[in-house]
């Protein structure tokens, strides 16, 4: 007997879509059905995945975001809706990050890290959030009632490393502001859970694996190897899906490992 997950009819917002696994997590949930909202400052390479989706079947629409600017999340997410129809998934993927040891990190490059990892994932899972709380009062249309949150953290938020400091920091906030969504917005079936993929091949850290101190880092894994975007596949569709019902404010390590 074979199994599926369709998510035909739902709308999914992914944040951070213009490249690795963001783009990676709009292509699947296309491909499985949903209409994706693909979101970020980057519109040129949006429209690129966009056609990419299209291509390939899928409903596929753009937004421009900024999650440093709540004036941006706040437009973004009415334009979204606006022309798809109320959201029902959000992929709050968007993240950036430093490297150098912690007595070397500066005020700015403090907020760089933490108004896009930290403050912007709260504030776009909030106002998102907002209307799914609407819907489920009652006190706004929709045809889904509920919704689904997943937080993209990181391996970092549960087990620091040397010199990401300041991200593994941040990625500890957004478990806890997981955990603290699930527990109050369970009860209206927006179930809220975070994803924290290991080190995973993407094309900004492609080049990387090939150098001296990549090949070392790889020698630490415990599989001496790096995982692929294609290998969340499954755990991004699953926890999208009405099927996840019962999973709410878990945190959940795609690592390969590496974090036990």
């Amino acid at each position: 007997m074979s199994y599926s997950i369709d998510l035909s009819g739902r709308v999914a917002l992914v944040t951070g879509a213009s490249s690795g696994l963001g783009a990676q997590f709009a292509r699947t949930l296309a491909a499985a059905g949903a209409a994706v909202v693909l979101a970020s400052r980057r519109i040129d390479k949006l429209k690129e995945l966009r056609a990419q989706i299209e291509g390939a079947g899928g409903d596929a629409h753009v937004v421009a975001l900024d999650v440093t600017d709540t004036t941006s999340i706040k437009a973004a997410v009415a334009h979204a809706e606006t022309e798809v129809g109320s959201i029902d998934i959000l992929v709050n993927n968007s993240g950036v990050s430093t490297t150098q040891r912690l007595h070397e990190v500066s005020e700015d490059d403090f907020d760089y890290i933490f108004d896009t990892n930290v403050k912007g994932a709260f504030f776009v899972a909030q106002e998102v959030g907002k209307r799914m709380l609407a819907r489920a009062r009652g006190a706004a249309p929709g045809t889904f009632t509920g919704g689904r949150i997943i937080n993209i953290a990181s391996m970092a938020g549960i087990r620091p490393l040397p010199q990401i400091g300041a991200y593994a920091m941040s990625k500890a906030a957004v478990i806890q502001m997981t955990k603290a969504m699930a527990m109050e917005w369970g009860r209206f079936e927006i179930n809220v859970n975070a994803i924290c993929p290991g080190y995973i091949d993407t094309e900004i850290n492609h080049h990387h694996w090939a150098t001296e101190q990549g090949q070392k880092l790889v020698q630490m894994l415990p599989r001496k190897r790096v995982g692929a975007p294609q290998d969340l596949d499954a755990l991004i569709v699953l926890l999208a899906s009405s099927e996840s019902h019962f999973i709410n404010g878990a945190v959940i390590a795609a690592d390969d490992g590496f974090g036990i």
